[in-house]
């Protein structure tokens, strides 16, 4: 089925102001990473609420100028109120006082990824709790991860899986891009190959698949017609990614017997 991009858009600006609406919030911090997920959730919001309920937070965390300077222009472009925090220092001191227990670096490769993400979500809840009293009224922080991300788990659990409305978890990569086109995400931004800023390597290429891959895959789920055009090896790459990280998605809780 073809995406109708117009009618996704108007929806889910539907879908903002009536949550708002009927919870009696006013608005909502989103973390600006300068990549086109956050860009396009930016300028979803500032349509639904208006530019003056968006702030929109920069968190570096040893972050690339290039990025910095593509987050200004989404604000700029967008006409919302962006904010430096600049969390570099908090994350090399919690690094540094576990390296001084003795742990080995080698140890520490994957805490220290996932310590970045979960660093800004806090920060972001901080910011929100700070904004809904300046502004007598409730703010919100809004997750930018899209549906092929959050397919595959390539998200960190208790960061960016963390958010309070969610606009984009049921649009695969190729949507967003689409809906960032029509609401106007300069281009650059909004065709940006996606990465953490860190590896030096794309998401595709730290993923070992394509994100295009990753809908024919759950596309054949849904309507159990068979995508030629995929290798049995990458089908079986990209479900193993979906089986590998159920733990994120749900959390198990023990109920007594009644």
């Amino acid at each position: 089925m073809e995406f109708d991009v117009i009618k996704v858009t108007n929806e889910i600006i539907s879908f903002i102001r009536d949550y708002y609406e009927k919870n009696n919030l006013k608005g909502v911090v989103i973390g600006i990473s300068g990549g086109k997920d956050s860009a396009v959730v930016a300028g979803l919001f500032t349509k639904a609420l208006g530019s003056e309920n968006v702030l929109g937070l920069w968190l570096p965390c040893h972050s690339r100028e290039i990025d910095k300077l593509d987050a200004i222009e989404v604000a700029n472009h967008f006409q919302f109120e962006l904010k430096e925090c600049d969390i570099t220092e908090m994350y090399d001191d919690f690094v540094k006082e576990i390296r001084n227990k003795g742990i080995d670096d080698n140890f520490l490769i994957d805490s220290n990824i996932n310590l970045k993400p979960r660093l800004r979500m806090s920060s972001l809840y901080y910011y929100a709790a700070m904004m809904s009293k300046i502004k007598n009224g409730g703010y919100l922080v809004a997750g930018t991860s899209n549906k092929s991300e959050l397919l595959v788990g390539y998200f960190t659990k208790g960061g960016d899986s963390v958010s309070d409305i969610r606009v984009l978890s049921d649009l695969y990569v190729d949507e967003v891009i689409q809906i960032g086109d029509y609401i106007g995400v300069p281009e650059h931004i909004c065709h940006k190959t996606p990465d953490d800023g860190l590896s030096g390597k794309s998401d595709e290429e730290k993923l070992g698949f394509y994100y295009s891959d990753v809908k024919k895959v759950f596309l054949e789920k849904e309507t159990g017609v068979k995508d030629n055009s995929l290798s049995d090896q990458t089908r079986e790459m990209i479900l193993k990614a979906n089986r590998r990280n159920q733990h994120k998605f749900f959390i198990p809780s023990y109920e007594r017997n009644k």
